[in-house]
């Protein structure tokens, strides 16, 4: 019997077609995260993952990719060769598309300070039963400042595209690019972003008051 006859052997047992699995991994491998509560899509690949969990599991084994399943928070998300799970991501294993792919500067600071926004509020004890956080603008951007010595982007095209980037990754959610253009508005900090950070990255920031050294972040600057 070959590998792909005992998979789809296994897949028919759980009522998945090989298409659909193929799809499921498809997704994961190219967006390297999939949240439910994103949208009705994702709920559907979230939902044929349960189905096949251990099949899922033993195909990314055997590329020694590993997949961090947060049931609380009905998330998944890829971690490449060479990374801790939860942790940061060898700096000398580059990403390519969907599951590595190098982040800019600017895009690792906001994930350190929108991090450490997301553990002061937990400590607060203000955090909903999804485990996310809710933050203003204007609290990010004061946060931003203090803690790594310079302000978030100010144009407001490369704001936006800063903010996307975190949205795509399933590290934030916010109403809309408008949003971003009133100070006063709201976003949301997905409790995943704790599995891109660790908690001595953390310390590190709080000590020092800005990254510990270029290849603090670059831990994360490659992100699923």
């Amino acid at each position: 019997m070959t590998i792909r006859t005992a998979l789809e052997d296994a897949l028919e047992a759980r009522g998945v077609s090989a298409e659909q699995f193929s799809e499921l991994m498809i997704r994961l491998l190219d967006h390297g995260v999939l949240c439910r509560d994103e949208n009705k899509r994702e709920a559907e690949f979230y939902d044929r993952y349960l189905q096949v969990a251990d099949l899922v599991e033993d195909y990314l084994n055997v590329l020694r990719i590993r997949l961090l399943h947060e049931p609380r928070f009905h998330s998944l998300r890829l971690f490449p060769p060479g990374a801790e799970v939860p942790g940061l991501a060898d700096i000398d294993d580059a990403f390519n598309s969907g599951l590595r792919e190098r982040l800019s500067q600017p895009e690792v600071a906001l994930i350190l300070v929108l991090r450490a926004e997301y553990d002061k509020t937990l400590r607060e004890g203000q955090i909903d039963e999804n485990g996310q956080v809710t933050l203003p603008l204007e609290a990010l951007s004061l946060a931003h400042k203090n803690l790594l010595g310079r302000p978030m982007p100010e144009g407001l095209v490369d704001r936006r595209n800063l903010f996307r980037r975190l949205r795509q990754l399933r590290l934030i959610r916010y109403a809309g690019d408008e949003a971003l253009e009133d100070s006063e508005s709201w976003l949301t900090i997905r409790p995943d972003i704790t599995s891109l950070v660790s908690d001595t990255v953390l310390a590190e920031l709080a000590d020092a008051g800005e990254p510990a050294s270029n290849d603090t972040p670059s831990s994360d600057e490659d992100a699923p």
